[in-house]
């Protein structure tokens, strides 16, 4: 494999002789911006899922890999002295000094991650673009890759520190945005899935500059003045080979006269089908109904279960525990949002437009009395809100559709103790989840329908008052960290 490859151009030499005489003063240099790291590393352990398999592209000392705990973590480096240090002080971790635009060079390495980290590497990368394409090699459809760098606005801070001696020096850098690195991502066969900035002041001055940056910094149209930005992309789109199983939950709740047309209305969009009402201790014999059904229609497999708690999310969690398909979808029982739309969902995931399908009702118009005025207003802006925390567009966060790989799912599950058990609709649960886990967020419009029996189970001040609960709770958990 030697004789394959690549020499060093002339800038990557002196890339590699800057690195290798800052290796044995670089802890120095990160204990004087230890706030600045320290957020940077706190943000990347956000990022990246508990006991994922990291390789880390320009890994340095190994430091922020270690930090990260992966199952698995592998670096390389262009410095041997860095890679050197790297392995006395991780021995746990698999170290290679190597050429990262080299295929030669990559190709030392085992196997396929989890994560792919480049954590300012790309500011020296000669040919960015082709680097990423090389990074395919190491990624299954489920890999998420991790770009962070500073901001275009800060250089000449950041020149002006190195000529103090307040920063590292780090010599002749690329000059991108964010929004150069997501072309540069697309262009590479990589879907950006998330963007997201952060530290507005790179130091704690005290405990204000800690303050601002949770409070202040987050905030739209300050956020992009912050020093440090992150893009997520995961791999391009693939269709599976085969049509996956799909599971719908019905979660049920005084909805006897909707229990039937819940599966007479409801298209086979895919071989292996199952159907779960979850009821909710009714007072007009839903549950009852359910057991009807199920007999009644013995070439669908239908189960039905009771709800062990109150609420809707409750019961998401109750028949999400027993679904047996690779594809998980919600139904309300009140039908709304009508069962022949559910294919359009499935095609979204199954054929990996999207990983979260995320149900909305206010593109088309709507049947004059599916939803209140003030109701609309309310989930007109809770979604501009909600779009915001989670930087992704949402334009409805409360319709009740939402699909889901189950194997995402169950990461969610291992993960909910992040966020705790905050939500009582179920909805929520869902998102943060997926956001969490830099899932590919699309969004499928139906036509929002009137109900055709029962009463609406939506309280609009109690409700919005909880909905308003979720906002504080997003801002704490997703930016103000």
């Amino acid at each position: 494999m030697a004789g394959d490859e690549q020499p060093l151009t002339s800038r990557q030499e002196s890339v590699r002789t800057l690195f290798d005489r800052l290796a044995a003063e670089r802890d120095r240099w990160v204990e004087r911006n230890r706030a600045f790291h320290e957020a940077d590393r706190a943000y990347l352990r956000f990022l990246i899922p508990e006991n994922a398999s990291v390789l880390e592209i320009g890994c340095g000392t190994g430091d922020t890999l270690a930090f990260l705990q992966p199952s698995r973590g592998a670096g390389i480096d262009i410095s041997p002295a860095m890679i050197e240090q790297a392995r006395q002080r991780h021995p746990g971790l698999e170290f290679h000094t190597g050429n990262a635009e080299d295929p030669a060079d990559l190709a030392r390495i085992d196997g396929r991650f989890d994560v792919i980290l480049l954590s300012d590497t790309v500011g020296f990368l000669d040919d960015i673009e082709e680097t990423l394409r090389h990074l395919h090699r190491f990624a299954t459809p489920r890999t998420r890759i991790i770009v962070s760098y500073h901001s275009r606005l800060w250089e000449p801070v950041l020149g002006l520190a190195e000529t103090l001696g307040l920063k590292m020096p780090q010599g002749q850098l690329n000059w991108l945005s964010s929004t150069d690195i997501a072309g540069l991502l697309t262009l590479a066969g990589w879907q950006p899935v998330k963007r997201e900035w952060r530290q507005l002041v790179p130091r704690r001055l005290f405990g204000l500059g800690t303050l601002i940056n949770r409070s202040v910094a987050p905030l739209p149209g300050i956020r992009k003045l912050c020093l440090r930005n992150y893009v997520v992309a995961r791999p391009a789109a693939q269709a599976p080979a085969k049509q996956p199983s799909c599971t719908v939950l019905v979660p049920c709740r005084n909805e006897r006269g909707n229990i039937e047309n819940a599966v007479r209305r409801l298209p086979r969009f895919c071989p292996d089908l199952e159907v779960i009402y979850v009821e909710g201790n009714s007072k007009d014999n839903t549950y009852e109904e359910c057991l009807r059904v199920q007999a009644a229609y013995p070439d669908w497999d239908i189960k039905v279960m009771k709800q062990p708690g109150k609420g809707k999310g409750d019961a998401v969690r109750t028949g999400f525990a027993a679904a047996r398909g690779d594809i998980l979808m919600i139904l309300d029982a009140d039908l709304t949002v009508p069962p022949e739309s559910l294919p359009k969902f499935y095609r979204a995931i199954a054929s990996g437009q999207g990983e979260f399908i995320n149900g909305t009702r206010l593109v088309y118009p709507m049947a004059d009395q599916a939803m209140r005025f003030l109701n609309w207003i309310a989930n007109r802006a809770f979604a501009r809100i909600f779009s915001f925390l989670l930087n992704t567009r949402f334009t409805d966060t409360l319709c009740g559709t939402k699909v889901l790989w189950k194997r995402d799912y169950d990461q969610i599950v291992a993960n909910r103790h992040y966020f705790g058990d905050f939500d009582p609709f179920g909805d929520f649960d869902l998102i943060f989840g997926a956001s969490k886990l830099n899932l590919e967020i699309v969004e499928v419009p139906i036509r929002y329908a009137d109900r055709s029996y029962g009463e609406t189970q939506i309280s609009r001040f109690s409700h919005g008052w909880l909905l308003l609960r979720m906002v504080l709770f997003a801002w704490k958990k997703l930016k103000a960290f």
